[in-house]
């Protein structure tokens, strides 16, 4: 049974919420029997998604610091802060149009369906392209004086981001068809559009940078064109597999009124990002001003903390969803302990990846191809952050709960606060005896710290449960309880 329900436009919670209801996990409730299964089950298909877009932005590291030297790797490392000002659109407002496209589905209005989804590529193309034209415009100014990038590798940062961005209208383009398929419920195809990418990727950095010596130039073909095959394998799926989305040159509609909601519903999911996004560029600054050996250590050591953090992501993603079914179901208690079974699953999860990480640190720093003064910072970056990683695994997750009750503007006020706080750290303590050089690592204990205290605050206050029933409305044409879709 489904029935449409009236969502507030709260981006990540509605989204969720809806990708539950119409999806659930794979078709079944996650209302009945034990929480924990069924948060497993949802949980590890989202962990191998993003596993593969990690391994997507590691290869260029790997392969960059061996065969063009630690210069050009650290002119890949320092492009991404401000890179995911990018993504941070291209997700966000992406995510809003799915919302609206899945609360229609859901529904059953194909015709708002299409609409909707015809004017939201439309939309995130145009912006896709002016997003290439803008970043290749500021990339100087951006890396000169934002993000401060020393002259001894700042024209290689320039090379590659240029071309990067070049290739953003694809980003755009696979980002908007992946939220326009979980919307209708089809959330695994993403993940083999991710292998695709990540496969290419391989295979293009190996020939462009190892074979062909091409060095930051090649590593960012490499990325647009694998960006541009997972564009159009996503492309292809979904016209094919549902006529619905069948839109020839002509076909395609445009509505301001259906534009503009989009923006506004897929803006707090954007915001958040976006806030993240200049909190990392101000964390690379303070890096960048130890020198390109601190830059290069930090590329490789950030690279290996996006996979410590990959369990409490996908369990927070997993909460979200599981929240706000049993929330319509009207089992606030089942959010409780799914709550409490999700977290514990996540602090072993990440304890098990920590502790592997902390025993094979050597050995991984050792793809890289660092210097050895870059592998002693490396390995303390990432040995320190294997220990206090382990904070973030019990509160993230408690985001989910957050979004999945419509009170998502409490996770990004935590996220915030903790990015500031990392921020207000390592500005203070870069220079002090006390940390020195290490405050770049040491940063996330002010940071995650702050973080836990807040969330654990909020949730045990129980503010999170208040308004969260949510209120019912049956589509047009259909009895108030629903029907099968």
């Amino acid at each position: 049974m489904v029935t449409y329900w009236r969502l507030p436009r709260q981006g990540l919670t509605a989204y969720n919420l809806n990708e539950g209801l119409v999806n659930g996990l794979n078709g079944k409730s996650m209302t009945e029997g034990a929480p924990w299964k069924h948060i497993l089950r949802f949980a590890l298909p989202v962990l191998a998604g993003s596993l593969l877009q990690q391994l997507y932005n590691t290869v260029d590291s790997i392969v960059v610091g061996n065969f063009s030297g630690e210069a050009a790797l650290s002119a890949v490392g320092t492009t991404g802060s401000f890179a995911f000002l990018f993504l941070a659109l291209a997700t966000g407002f992406s995510a809003g149009n799915g919302v609206l496209v899945a609360q229609h589905y859901g529904a059953g209005d194909e015709k708002q369906v299409r609409a909707y989804a015809s004017t939201g590529i439309l939309l995130m193309m145009g912006m896709g392209l002016l997003s290439a034209v803008a970043g290749f415009a500021v990339a100087r100014p951006a890396y000169t004086h934002l993000v401060a990038v020393p002259e001894e590798f700042l024209e290689l940062t320039l090379q590659y981001f240029r071309i990067y961005a070049l290739g953003l209208i694809f980003q755009f383009g696979y980002n908007i068809f992946s939220s326009i398929l979980r919307a209708v419920g089809d959330s695994a195809a993403t993940l083999y559009f991710l292998l695709i990418a990540s496969v290419s990727n391989v295979l293009l950095d190996l020939l462009f940078v190892a074979g062909f010596r091409w060095g930051v130039i090649g590593a960012a073909l490499a990325t647009n064109i694998a960006q541009a095959g997972s564009f159009v394998a996503a492309y292809i799926y979904m016209t094919r597999k549902y006529p619905m989305f069948r839109f020839g040159l002509k076909s395609f509609t445009w509505d301001g009124s259906l534009a503009k909601r989009t923006l506004t519903t897929g803006f707090p999911i954007a915001l958040q990002l976006i806030i993240v996004s200049f909190g990392l560029t101000f964390i690379q600054r303070a890096v960048n001003g130890f020198g390109q050996t601190m830059t290069a250590s930090f590329t490789v050591g950030y690279r290996i903390e996006l996979y410590m953090n990959l369990p409490c992501n996908a369990f927070q993603t997993t909460l979200a969803t599981y929240t706000g079914q049993n929330i319509g179901a009207g089992k606030p208690e089942r959010v409780k302990r799914g709550a409490r079974q999700a977290i514990l699953m996540s602090f072993l999860m990440t304890l098990c990846i920590s502790t592997l990480v902390w025993l094979f640190t050597a050995r991984i720093i050792s793809l890289f191809g660092l210097s050895d003064q870059a592998a002693i910072y490396c390995n303390a970056h990432i040995r320190t952050i294997a220990l206090i990683n382990v904070i973030m695994s019990v509160y993230i997750p408690l985001f989910g709960v957050f979004q999945g009750t419509k009170h998502g503007g409490a996770a990004t006020v935590v996220a915030v606060g903790a990015l500031g706080m990392r921020v207000l750290s390592t500005y203070l303590f870069r220079y002090s005896s006390l940390f020195g050089h290490t405050i770049i690592w040491w940063n996330g204990l002010f940071g995650f710290g702050t973080g836990l205290i807040i969330t654990w605050t909020y949730y045990l206050s129980g503010r999170w449960q208040r308004g969260a029933v949510l209120e019912r409305q049956a589509a047009p044409g259909m009895e108030r309880g629903g029907d099968s879709l």
